[in-house]
């Protein structure tokens, strides 16, 4: 058992489902930046030079570190780049930089255990430290299995002997897609297989004496990110272990994809009081990921000063505080609801609101931002990929014919007086709804709800019937826990009943990049983290600071990376690095160029073969580097061109998209 106790009772992921807690972690010494414990929630990235350039990697290393990195992580593929680790750590000293470095190792215990002398810390990762990945399906005994992990186990004691007697920490870092054969072939493609895959490798360290460890749970796919990290701290706390967590989606992208994609999975986590050090894996220079942990991470400095406020004050913990038993964390289940009006709700895919209630509603060309383009010489809209399926108008009415196809909202005592309604729904509060009785006529009802009303006396009074649905908001710190407990609560009361999320943002005070990246990181926290469990047949963002289209781009966003809606080419791209055998962010901004018309397709695009094939196991079609100026092209797993020359790489994808009938021409 760790010197620090684990106080979660068994069967529990996080400290609670209602309020903010932080999970308290055992406190691990990395240089002169301790982990876990108490400790702030810490920063890091990693670098994307080649190692043996020793001054390229100096100085990209300050950059980040000037940038807010806490810890720098550097690839030592070889015997060669682990020795030059040395090299690079004596350059930063002598500059003042004394941040501490992370070896980064895959295939190459004998570079593990160079490194591991040098750096303050080395990143295994066990899918390929001492197993391999050829894509086999083996059938083991009992027996054969033990025998295996005896073969690991003497292969891997080296390394942590070597730790322990230089301090150095460990990070087993496992990631979704480099998972053994061995693991794929008893567990499956499963968070509980990487699970499986990092705890025997900690059980070993156990074993050992060796508790130095951070442990990481990293995938391409938000979803099964969270539920990989949850299932891995349930399982930690029923052995006596409370290990620091490393955050990451790793492949999230660039631009607003990896930065939406990063929070669904990081904020998440983040928000059930989970992680002790943050990475954002952005396909951009490294230091740019550094300025978007930190806004992610910002928001729990004030959260955990709310919570230590709290401290001492008797608090009554509702049932909601433990396990709910309809409600798994570590498997995705939609909650079922009614389908209102045969458009909300049900199977539906999750509809998206934007308010239009303070635009100029005179001129058509206000609804191009809701994904409506307007031709004044057709006077004709034309819909985008991503249209909005309501427009709340308030008590404005707008002086041009809107969309045939797009529904409107409108306060309910504006709505009462329209004389042409098709098309048109109110928006009731609570009680405007139970007074309304007979007046009630639209197909669809929208009433505006809070968690708190679910206790009142009002609620009980509600008429039930098909066309209501609820618009879900909150003014709560901790919004996100206080909307969960609401659908939690109509779990328990076998309600069906279809729900909207909304989330107001009031920023301001920005310049209008920084209110972008704010309002993408903060949302897709907010509602990815129901979105991700199930919970919520629609969005609703309010930000009067934002432009339109970008809260339009933004739910569009959050919804293809929490896989509920998809309305778009999905690039799983990895952040580049030492490996890379290629230019990264020019090669995917080339692929993105000639095939972002593809909606629903996804497409890998990977520097190396480290997590290549495995992660675009989630990916319909892969361009790998696999030498200087050649590509491997995939389609799945598979690889069906090999060593082609990067020139002619992307004319060879699109033909594979052809011959599978994908592809589509782009529309002028």
């Amino acid at each position: 058992m760790n010197a620090d106790a684990v106080k979660m009772l068994p069967g529990r992921y996080c400290n609670s489902l209602t309020e903010y807690s932080r999970f308290v972690t055992r406190e691990v010494a990395i240089g002169d930046i301790p982990m876990g414990g108490s400790n702030p929630i810490r920063i890091q990235s990693m670098t994307t030079t080649d190692t043996m350039d020793t001054m390229g990697t100096v100085e990209q290393t300050i950059r980040m570190v000037d940038a807010g990195c806490e810890y720098v992580r550097i690839t030592a593929p070889s015997i060669k780049e682990a020795n030059n680790l040395a090299e690079i750590k004596k350059q930063l000293r002598m500059r003042g930089y004394n941040v501490p470095l992370v070896a980064d190792i895959h295939f190459t215990p004998n570079a593990a255990e160079v490194a591991a002398r040098i750096v303050e810390k080395v990143r295994v990762n066990p899918g390929n430290y001492a197993d391999k990945k050829k894509f086999d399906q083996i059938e083991y005994t009992d027996l054969e299995y033990r025998g295996e992990l005896e073969r690991i186990f003497q292969k891997f004691t080296p390394l942590v002997k070597i730790c322990k007697e230089y301090g150095t920490a460990m990070r087993i870092g496992t990631n979704h897609g480099s998972l053994s054969d061995r693991i794929m072939s008893r567990y499956g493609d499963t968070p509980q297989g990487m699970v499986e895959s990092a705890m025997e490798f900690i059980r070993m360290c156990e074993t050992l004496g060796y508790y130095s460890l951070v442990v990481s749970m990293k995938s391409s796919n938000p979803q099964v990110m969270v539920q990989a990290y949850r299932l891995l701290v349930q399982t930690m706390v029923a052995e006596g272990m409370n290990y620091p967590l490393h955050l990451g989606v790793t492949e999230a992208g660039d631009g607003e994809d990896g930065r939406i994609k990063s929070a669904v999975g990081i904020g998440t986590l983040l928000e059930d009081g989970l992680g002790d050090t943050v990475r954002v894996s952005l396909t951009e220079e490294p230091e740019a990921e550094a300025p978007v942990a930190i806004a992610l991470v910002k928001r729990y400095i004030q959260r955990k000063a709310e919570s230590e406020k709290q401290k001492g004050d008797e608090k009554k913990l509702s049932a909601l505080d433990f396990q709910p038993s309809a409600h798994s964390p570590y498997e995705y289940e939609k909650r079922e609801t009614y389908e209102a009006n045969a458009f909300i709700g049900g199977h539906m895919v999750p509809r998206v609101v934007i308010d239009l209630s303070a635009a100029n509603l005179k001129d058509p060309a206000v609804m191009n931002d809701a994904g409506y383009i307007y031709s004044a010489l057709l006077d004709k809209y034309n819909m985008a990929e991503q249209s909005v399926d309501f427009v709340y108008l308030g008590d404005s009415l707008p002086s041009f014919t809107l969309p045939g196809n797009l529904k409107q909202l409108y306060n309910y005592n504006t709505w009462q007086k329209l004389t042409n309604k098709t098309l048109c729904h109110p928006l009731f509060t609570l009680h405007e709804y139970i007074a309304a009785d007979a007046n009630r006529t639209s197909a669809l009802n929208l009433v505006r709800i809070t968690n708190a009303d679910l206790e009142t006396e009002a609620f009980g009074l509600i008429p039930l019937d098909k066309s209501l649905v609820f618009v879900l908001e909150t003014d709560e710190p901790h919004g996100m826990a206080d909307q969960r407990a609401f659908f939690l609560k109509l779990q328990e009361m076998e309600l069906d009943i279809p729900v909207i999320i909304k989330r107001s943002y009031a920023l301001a005070d920005h310049s209008q990049i920084d209110l972008t990246s704010d309002l993408q990181l903060y949302a897709a926290t907010d509602l990815g983290a129901l979105l991700i469990d199930g919970f919520g047949d629609g969005i609703w963002i309010d930000a009067p600071h934002v432009a339109t289209g970008v809260i339009t781009s933004t739910a569009f966003g959050i919804l293809q990376a929490t896989r509920s809606r998809i309305s778009k080419t999905e690039y799983i791209s990895c952040p580049s690095c030492g490996r890379t055998l290629f230019d990264l962010m020019v090669t995917t901004q080339m692929i993105r160029s000639r095939t972002s018309h593809l909606k629903g397709l996804k497409i890998g695009i990977m520097g190396c073969i480290v997590n290549g094939p495995g992660e675009m196991a989630d990916a319909d079609y892969g361009y790998v580097g696999s030498g200087t100026d050649k590509v491997t092209l995939y389609r799945g797993q598979q690889a069906v061109k090999k060593n082609i020359n990067s020139a002619n790489a992307l004319d060879e994808l699109i033909g594979i998209i052809r011959e599978d009938g994908n592809w589509i021409e782009p529309a002028e």
